[in-house]
């Protein structure tokens, strides 16, 4: 077993880490920025390093301040969280060559699943459904571009090789528009991710998100854990995400289950991670590996019964992989809803005090934060100051009991987006479940044209 491990993150995530490791008798090291003195995590660690000023780049992106705490403090590993340097293939060469674990994949497989030209390649020879596409990047030539395009079909829609996020894609619908769609792509690609390679691939109009979750220990041993749905989006951002997907069979699951626990094996995947699909018509596409742990895996935790962060700590460890497929049984629904600091209907950031923060209970509520009565939201972080999860025997019971929380969570001081939380919760649409990615953003425009009068 670890002895000891530095938590390289900050918020819920960090405290949610801190908890994991102090279950398995795991001490703690916290690294922190000047702004962050504050957090909960810090406050609770075995002991605590401030690693720079508030800026993320001098602090929680500081690679050689984070490997110095980790050997001022004698800790074997590092634990990225999710963020920052979570799947910087970089990072996890340099923790382990300066003797450290690191608490996930290895360098090689986080650099291959973070080229997703050559992701796509490596699930296409693992067998993984694909969406169909130019099959490697994309060169200069006009002329071989638009035959790619004519083959594929339009729409299409670009995508950095390297982006992530949500950023980095641009979709075309005519030909007319395809040449310049791919050089502007190349050069925001090349400023925003220091990688201008892009690849084309065809634009489904109306798929749905669906990921599934993975352990696997590195030495021949993966299991799925069912699916995620994480189409309630605004801006390729994920807002609510939920467990299990609705509309899928189980013999979907056990299906797409077995073919990306086949594609672990085979690529020697260890630690937690999630396949990401669009699934439209009946049919799963991949689009990307997240070599990390979810900001959503508390759905899968609660509907599973595995506590995902205490897997990747055993796994660190050197240990096999304990828990068998047989073993995973989905009990009831879980949705998570996260609460952001931020203006629910302009989205601006709303960092500042926190005068009240009182948080919902009842049968099935879950609540991942950090933040407390009096803490102070600094403006240089994401805005997400916790996760409100529900579970329920059911989809419709657990729809009911997120309402109810929402209703009881009160936060004063700043601005939140439980209010559009809770919109999407009473929303009929969302309700009857199985809506595409474009249904929020769409649902949203409509309502600003009918409070404005449009329409």
């Amino acid at each position: 077993m670890l002895d000891k491990v530095v938590i390289a993150n900050r918020g819920e995530i960090a405290l949610r880490v801190l908890r994991a490791c102090h279950t398995l008798g795991i001490k703690t090291v916290a690294v922190h920025s000047t702004a962050d003195r504050n957090l909960k995590h810090v406050g609770m660690a075995d002991e605590s390093i401030c690693i720079g000023p508030p800026p993320a780049a001098e602090s929680y992106l500081n690679v050689p301040r984070i490997i110095a705490a980790a050997e001022v403090t004698d800790a074997q590993a590092i634990h990225p969280g999710y963020g920052f340097l979570s799947e910087n293939a970089d990072f996890a060469e340099r923790v382990e060559k300066s003797g450290f674990i690191f608490i996930g994949p290895t360098a090689d497989v986080i650099r291959l699943m973070g080229d997703k030209v050559e992701a796509i390649r490596a699930m296409k020879a693992a067998g993984v459904p694909c969406v169909p596409g130019s099959g490697g990047p994309l060169g200069d030539d006009i002329a071989a571009n638009t035959k790619i395009a004519r083959e594929i079909g339009y729409p299409v829609i670009i995508k950095a090789a390297g982006g992530g996020g949500g950023r980095g894609m641009r979709v075309v619908h005519t030909e007319a528009h395809l040449s310049n769609a791919i050089q502007m792509t190349k050069s925001e690609a090349k400023a925003a991710f220091g990688n201008g390679e892009v690849y084309m691939e065809k634009f489904l109009e109306n798929p749905r998100h669906v990921e599934i979750q993975v352990l696997a220990d590195g030495q021949g041993n993966a299991i799925h854990l069912g699916e995620r749905d994480c189409s309630m989006q605004r801006r390729h951002q994920k807002v609510v995400e939920e467990a299990p997907a609705p509309g899928i069979t189980p013999e979907q699951r056990a299906e797409i289950g077995k073919t990306c626990v086949e594609a672990c094996k085979r690529i020697g995947y260890r630690g937690a991670g999630t396949f990401e699909f669009l699934y439209e018509n009946g049919r799963f596409y991949f689009i990307e590996m997240n070599t990390r742990i979810q900001v959503e895996h508390p759905v899968t935790e609660l509907i599973t019964g595995v506590d995902l962060v205490r897997e990747q700590l055993l796994i660190a460890a050197g240990e096999k992989l304990t828990i068998r497929q047989e073993d995973i049984v989905l009990d009831g629904h879980a949705i998570e809803c996260r609460i952001n600091a931020e203006d629910p209907d302009t989205f601006m950031p709303s960092p500042g005090l926190v005068k009240r923060f009182e948080c919902p209970g009842g049968p099935g509520v879950r609540v991942d934060t950090h933040v407390y009565d009096g803490y102070r939201i600094p403006p240089n972080y994401d805005s997400m100051i916790g996760k409100l999860i529900v579970h329920g025997r059911d989809r419709a019971t657990a729809i009911a009991r997120m309402r109810i929380a929402l209703s009881e969570m009160v936060v004063e001081g700043i601005k939140t987006n439980v209010p559009l939380q809770q919109r999407i919760m009473a929303d009929g649409g969302f309700q009857a479940g199985g809506q595409n990615i474009h249904y929020l953003e769409k649902r949203m425009a409509e309502a600003k044209e009918k409070a404005i009068g449009i329409g």
